[in-house]
């Protein structure tokens, strides 16, 4: 389930180049870099059905602002509003991904404390540069669940410095999409996955990207089957 609350963004390192955002909003002629409020699902999560019970259901996970970032400076005004839908909706997990960690304390909700335990708190690492720079941070902050997105990935990141420390329940992996996509090596993904599987850290392969490179061979992969050929991954790697 998707959430966002506010859309468009603005690039800020390596794995922004080919932004699917971008591409996205370039093909319906729209600016991907003004940052505009959602006008009919800002309050999605509070939405109700007719008989009055929530339109998403108890237990389910929602990825939040992945059409921006949670932490943006233009959604400062916003984003206060956005904690309270959180709060209220306690019942569903909130996913919330940024590029920007280092402006978390800023803008907490003044009763986080130690964070709320609905909230999953992870920062993207396309490559090695960026696991440093925000990772570090990441293991820092007061927050009750945390994790990581080497996506797009560019690079084999080694996270083991970072997995060891027991703060990090789970790591998602992903190609990048559309045109002009990076190469996605099955080798970077194979061993992120074992160097989790050393630290008993999750592990998902969410995407293969467009351009999905194998046994030395590269595969173009239509969008559509990018989530299904990585599940095919899962399963090979679990093999291992």
């Amino acid at each position: 389930m998707l959430w966002n609350p506010w859309h468009g963004c603005h690039k800020c390192s390596p794995g922004c180049l080919n932004c699917y955002v971008y591409f996205l909003d370039k093909k319906r002629d729209k600016d991907a870099s003004v940052v505009t409020k959602s006008k009919t699902n800002f309050n999605l999560p509070l939405k109700k059905t007719r008989s009055g019970e929530y339109k998403i259901p108890s237990g389910m996970e929602i990825a939040t602002c992945f059409t921006s970032d949670f932490f943006l400076e233009e959604a400062d005004s916003w984003r206060d509003d956005a904690w309270d839908i959180i709060k209220k909706r306690s019942d569903v997990d909130f996913l919330i991904c940024t590029k920007r960690i280092e402006r978390f304390y800023e803008h907490l909700p003044e009763d986080w404390g130690e964070g709320y335990d609905n909230v999953i708190i992870v920062v993207t690492a396309e490559n090695q540069a960026m696991a440093k720079k925000r990772v570090p941070i990441l293991l820092e902050i007061p927050a009750k669940r945390k994790g990581v997105f080497v996506s797009p990935i560019l690079e084999y990141v080694d996270l083991k410095p970072f997995l060891k420390s027991g703060k990090i329940d789970m790591v998602s992996v992903g190609g990048e999409s559309y045109d002009n996509a990076r190469v996605c090596d099955f080798r970077w993904v194979k061993q992120i996955y074992f160097d989790c599987k050393m630290y008993n850290v999750k592990f998902d392969f969410h995407q293969t990207g467009s351009n999905f490179l194998m046994n030395g061979k590269i595969y173009k992969i239509k969008h559509h089957d990018e989530h299904s050929q990585a599940k095919k991954g899962m399963e090979y790697l679990k093999k291992l």
